[in-house]
């Protein structure tokens, strides 16, 4: 097998009149996060649904494992993990009996339950009926499960979507720990500050199709048109500037005089890139 876990060649899907995906095309390596990023009904639950065998597309081929997803068999799931909106907890059994629950469905080892609850910050309340514990929490015992047997590619449909900052944090750096460990991770979200901080590339999805795609990197150098530089001064004063000679000139002559306490590039954001791409907000 390669290190390619996922692709996506041409893929669309049609429901009635409406066209919820057009000619999709991506890939993602192992250790790797590739982040669908869009709003609400741009497309990126459909395109999960098809990547795991619960949809079939109207056109195109979609490869997981180098397994073509039309012909996918109970074994690929062995091999992957889902987290989305809908994924059932036990609420009436504790956390730990949750997870022994599904370790002994997903063939995993009894002693990665309590390694995972450590590692997601849910030991201390692995006795808890899952009812009982806060949006976080849960969200958390969800990420657990889907993680539990070590899966090769995990999917994940808005994972902080709702989540206090610090509980996102937490679970970002779970899922980079995953990431540097050779999982592929699959990410839907319309939070771009998350997908700059996390994804190796991204998809810039809207009315499911594809208006852009690449590193956040080269997205937002790609559509950084002005070139513009932000400079705090000594003395507290703020100024922008351009590389028209005179500018540069000025901009020399500070930082030759000491005066410079902070100087940033003015590149733009993902969020703006994708305003500037297709003229619509991400909310």
């Amino acid at each position: 097998m390669t290190d390619e876990f996922i692709r996506l060649e041409h893929i669309s899907k049609q429901f009635g009149q409406a066209k919820v995906l057009k000619d999709l095309c991506a890939v993602l390596h192992k250790g790797e996060i590739l982040g669908f990023l869009g709003p609400s009904g741009a497309g990126k639950t459909t395109t999960i649904r098809i990547l795991t065998g619960q949809l079939k597309a109207d056109q195109g081929n979609a490869y997981v494992l180098g397994t073509n997803v039309t012909n996918i068999d109970e074994t690929i799931y062995e091999q992957i993990g889902i987290v989305t909106d809908q994924s059932g907890v036990y609420e009436r059994f504790s956390v730990y009996d949750n997870l022994r629950y599904f370790a002994k469905i997903l063939k995993a080892k009894p002693a990665r339950i309590e390694e995972i609850l450590k590692q997601t910050g849910l030991y201390e309340h692995r006795k808890k009926p899952a009812g009982k514990l806060s949006k976080g929490q849960m969200q958390r015992l969800i990420l657990s499960r889907a993680v539990l047997h070590k899966p090769k590619v995990l999917f994940l449909d808005e994972p902080t979507s709702g989540l206090d900052p610090s509980t996102a944090l937490e679970i970002h750096r779970m899922l980079l720990q995953l990431r540097d460990e050779g999982m592929a991770i699959f990410l839907t979200t319309h939070n771009m500050e998350e997908a700059t901080k996390l994804c190796g590339h991204v998809a810039l999805l809207n009315d499911g199709q594809i208006m852009e795609y690449g590193t956040p990197q080269e997205l937002c150098l790609r559509y950084n048109k002005q070139k513009q530089y932000r400079i705090l001064l000594d003395d507290g004063s703020k100024l922008v500037m351009g590389q028209k000679e005179e500018e540069v000139s000025r901009l020399s002559a500070l930082l030759r005089a000491n005066r410079i306490n902070s100087l940033h590039s003015c590149e733009p954001t993902l969020e703006s890139v994708f305003l500037t791409v297709t003229g619509r907000c991400l909310q």
